[in-house]
C-alpha cells in the first residue's frame, strides 16, 4: 500500500477533523478523537450527503451536522436504527504524522 503524508497529528483538532480534497471521488474527512485515534471517511453522510467533517466527534463516532445521524468512525456504518454507510479509508499515524493510503 502506498501512503501519502497528510499533516501532523496536532494539525487535526481533538474531537475534530481535517478535509483532504481530491480531484475526483469526493473529499475525505480525517478525524481525531479524544484518545488521539485517527480515522478517515468519505466526507458525505449516507443519509442526505451532509458534510461529516463538520459534525461532532464523540468516542468512535461522528454525528452528522444536518440530521443527527451517528456514523461509526472505525467502519463508516450508520448506527442503528439508521441504515447506510460511507466509504472508509486506511489511515495511520507514525512519528506524529498522519498518512492516508492512496
Amino acid at each position: 500500500m502506498d501512503w501519502k503524508l497528510i499533516c501532523k497529528l496536532e494539525d487535526i483538532p481533538q474531537l475534530g477533523s481535517r478535509v483532504v480534497q481530491r480531484v475526483s471521488g469526493g473529499d475525505i474527512a480525517v478525524f481525531r478523537n479524544a484518545a488521539d485515534e485517527v480515522f478517515a471517511l468519505h466526507d458525505k453522510c449516507p443519509h442526505k450527503g451532509g458534510p461529516l467533517s463538520q459534525g461532532i466527534v464523540h468516542g468512535k463516532r461522528v454525528t452528522c451536522p444536518l440530521h443527527g445521524w451517528n456514523i461509526g468512525l472505525d467502519d463508516g456504518q450508520a448506527v442503528a436504527p439508521d441504515v447506510g454507510s460511507c466509504g472508509q479509508f486506511a489511515v495511520k499515524v507514525e512519528g506524529g504524522e498522519v498518512f492516508l493510503a492512496v
